[in-house]
């Protein structure tokens, strides 16, 4: 029997004699954003907050998204032909004589993913497979030469990996079994049972903060910082090994409030293993645009300026924090 991983066993032996599955929606290799060395990173979907400038929005969804590119369509039609919803129509572009333009409306998709299996052109892909552990693992275990050489492992990202929190848990198992370095990405905002359950699972902690100003991180990811603060304390507390990594987002969180906001929260936790700072870039500007989310419009066009990175990075060090991006 194959159930979607989405929350904690009632029976432990119950669920064991299941197949857990995941919904993951990219396996990246040779990752070196990811925790220490050379990764395999898995991107889970599904996650509970909407950042604004979210640089993986096809994960934000449990379940299968649809991604269009306008400019690989050729207009061929067949799309309009498979879908049952309606979702694909063709329509006089006015340009000139007889062209036409492709029209998706997404609020009559269903997902089902029929459309993207025809599509020659490769304008609609559908987003989203359903693996289970061993699948996953088979990817994960082809690199573990170099792991070994370079300090590296498997990392767990999203989304949100606590989403599907059987699914992530027995991943994480597989790859302790098999002496693979385990890192976990997460934005915080999950019950802290479910921290507890990784907490013997998870070598490091990639800890994401965005905003340190309460209303603000609230108007910036639809959510409160109470449970992600809460959350972080009580993983400190409990021992683990944490990165804070903390996105800085031009006219969203690039202020010098927001840095001294990020010195004190690390100066309260003496055993944080380090701060990232994640500078922005537009390239996920680009993949909202696929996804047909209207957020990409408000983001800036151009990267943070590596300069003023260097200026936050210098400012945090002069405040005794462990800043652990590489040294210009």
């Amino acid at each position: 029997m194959l159930k979607q991983a989405q929350s904690i066993p009632a029976a432990e032996s119950h669920e064991r004699a299941r197949i857990v599955v995941g919904r993951v929606f990219d396996i990246q290799r040779f990752s070196l954003h990811d925790g220490p060395g050379i990764r395999t990173t898995v991107f889970l979907k599904g996650c509970p907050l909407r950042c604004a400038w979210c640089h993986n929005p096809e994960g934000m969804t449990p379940s299968q998204t649809i991604s269009f590119l306008p400019d690989k369509c050729i207009a061929c039609g067949e799309c309009v032909k498979i879908c049952e919803h309606g979702a694909h129509s063709l329509a006089p572009s006015g340009e000139e004589s007889g062209a036409v333009t492709h029209v998706y409306d997404r609020e009559r998709c269903q997902a089902c993913g029929q459309c993207t299996s025809h599509c020659d052109a490769r304008a609609l892909e559908a987003v989203g497979r359903t693996l289970t552990v061993e699948e996953v693992m088979r990817e994960v275990r082809q690199d573990k030469a170099f792991y070994a050489n370079s300090g590296g492992g498997l990392c767990v990202s999203g989304g949100e990996p606590l989403a599907q929190i059987d699914f992530t848990r027995d991943l994480l198992a597989a790859a302790g079994r098999e002496g693979i370095h385990r890192c976990l990405e997460t934005s915080g905002f999950a019950s802290w049972v479910r921290f507890q359950a990784l907490l013997p699972l998870v070598d490091l902690f990639l800890f994401d903060f965005k905003e340190t100003d309460p209303a603000r991180h609230i108007e910036f990811t639809g959510q409160s910082s109470e449970l992600i603060l809460s959350n972080l304390r009580s993983l400190h507390d409990a021992g683990a090994r944490i990165q804070l990594q903390c996105p800085i987002i031009p006219e969203y969180n690039d202020r010098e409030e927001h840095i001294d906001g990020i010195a004190a929260l690390a100066n309260s936790l003496p055993r944080l293993a380090g701060v990232q700072l994640l500078p922005y870039h537009p390239l996920g500007k680009s993949k909202i645009e696929r996804f047909g989310l209207t957020m990409a419009a408000n983001l800036p066009s151009v990267p943070l300026p590596k300069e003023r990175l260097e200026s936050w990075i210098r400012r945090l060090r002069d405040r005794g924090v462990n800043v652990v991006n590489d040294k210009s």
